[in-house]
């Protein structure tokens, strides 16, 4: 299955593993690292609105988005590069990240800055689409659709250790240990710093993995839950839709949640007290990893979807309505139960909808719905409804609640859309047994 036999014996499985799991315990490090503190420099810090904040992921993903499905994944399918793509990605991305924190200090204006920062990391994006795309077709080119829930969840699991360890690292050094003051980490460069170092780290383990790409166009065997045609566009479009709707909705609330904690008239948390918020997620995520594979092969990759999906909702709406950071930090062991769960399984499911030599560019599309959800949801959505409720006379807590309710309701709507794709695929799958009978 792998295109390049010459890698691929050279390659034990475990050692294959360890590569993977060791680049994304990285990747997942300086995610948690930087950008759980990014929208409060931005919102307290530079002074932007809301809405403004959600620029810095709205730009860049959209960059990364189209990247991906048009440059990337084109060149990724046509030349059947899935490795060579990510190293360079890393290592390009590393380097514009060190230039971006530069660029921002010369600013006069603490505004200024926050718009010198979301260009900067616009730019930055391109790099990491390659990688992203690579990243995704190369999972898909070494293990067997059977396997792809179980390793996405262990994936997912080592990923869980790398944020927990960047968010808590993060939060030493958003404000210096303490000793300096709240947004030192970024104006003075040091999490630009150690998140540019790590992106250099993680080439190493891409080292121990194969180039990837893919032999044959031959349909892959999928489970009763999924039994159709092989590479379906329609079904495709359809599950795209829903996984739209439902990415959008529970994470148009990730960069706005930090905000809603820290703020004065609410919860007012330090920066080191929301890292330990944010590592209840990172925990649970880390031991639903664990298990995810076992939902996909017990109750199918569909179901377990669908289950996930309305946990997130459930979250979500006792979010808006609870006053206790003790609920806070139980909501966020929900959320992190239905991070991976949704990861996992929206994964698999959607690997068995496309075909193999189209892979790169139709992960192009599929990761859109997720890196798309945490920008523009925001912009479009969470953000505006929390700035024209702020600017109406509400208390700016009961302004984000508001918000966190719409962000429900944009899940539910795309959880309806994938019970209906489920129940079709499952009716269709029981008229041809019944016609082979």
């Amino acid at each position: 299955m792998i295109a390049n036999n010459q890698t691929n014996h050279q390659h034990r499985p475990v050692a294959v593993f360890w590569g993977l799991s060791s680049f994304e315990m990285l990747a997942m490090f300086r995610r948690g690292l930087f950008y759980a503190y990014l929208s409060i420099y931005l919102r307290h810090f530079l002074g932007m609105s809301v809405t403004e904040t959600t620029l810095f992921a709205t730009f860049p993903m959209i960059a990364n988005v189209l990247c991906q499905t048009f440059v990337w994944g084109t060149i990724s399918d046509r030349f059947q590069l899935r490795r060579t793509l990510i190293i360079y990605g890393e290592a390009l991305a590393g380097i514009g990240t060190v230039m971006v924190w530069y660029a921002h200090t010369f600013t006069a204006q603490r505004s200024h800055a926050g718009w010198v920062l979301i260009a900067g990391l616009t730019v930055v994006e391109l790099f990491w689409s390659m990688s992203n795309v690579g990243w995704s077709a190369l999972i898909s080119d070494i293990y067997s659709a059977q396997d792809r829930n179980k390793i996405q969840g262990r994936l997912a699991s080592v990923g869980g250790m790398g944020r927990l360890a960047g968010v808590w690292i993060g939060g030493l050094l958003y404000d210096g240990m303490g000793h300096y003051y709240a947004g030192w980490g970024f104006q003075h460069g040091a999490l630009f710093f150690v998140a540019a170092g790590v992106m250099f780290f993680s080439i190493a383990p891409m080292l121990l993995v194969p180039e990837g790409g893919i032999l044959t166009n031959a349909p892959e065997a999928v489970d009763l839950g999924e039994r159709t045609e092989s590479g379906s566009d329609r079904l495709f479009v359809v599950f795209l839709m829903a996984m739209t709707l439902i990415n959008f909705g529970r994470n148009s609330i990730a960069i706005i949640i930090p905000q809603y904690l820290t703020l004065e008239s609410g919860f007012a948390v330090s920066s080191q007290l929301l890292s330990y918020i944010v590592n209840t997620q990172s925990a649970a995520i880390i031991l639903t990893g664990l298990v995810s594979g076992w939902f996909g092969h017990r109750i199918g990759n569909g179901p377990s979807l669908l289950l996930g999906s309305i946990v997130a909702i459930v979250a979500i709406v006792l979010l808006a309505l609870s006053d206790s950071l003790v609920v806070i930090f139980g909501l966020n062991v929900l959320r992190g139960f239905s991070d991976v769960i949704i990861l996992a399984t929206s994964y698999a499911f959607a690997s068995v909808l496309m075909p193999p030599a189209k892979r790169a560019r139709y992960f192009g599309w599929f990761n859109a719905t997720f890196f798309l959800s945490w920008g523009v949801a925001g912009t479009l959505m969470t953000g505006p409804v929390t700035d024209v409720m702020i600017s109406r006379g509400y208390a700016e807590a009961t302004a984000y609640r508001i918000a966190f309710v719409a962000a429900s309701v944009l899940t539910l709507l795309g959880v309806i859309i994938l019970g209906v794709l489920l129940w079709t695929m499952r009716s269709k799958a029981n008229n041809t047994d019944h016609s082979r009978a």
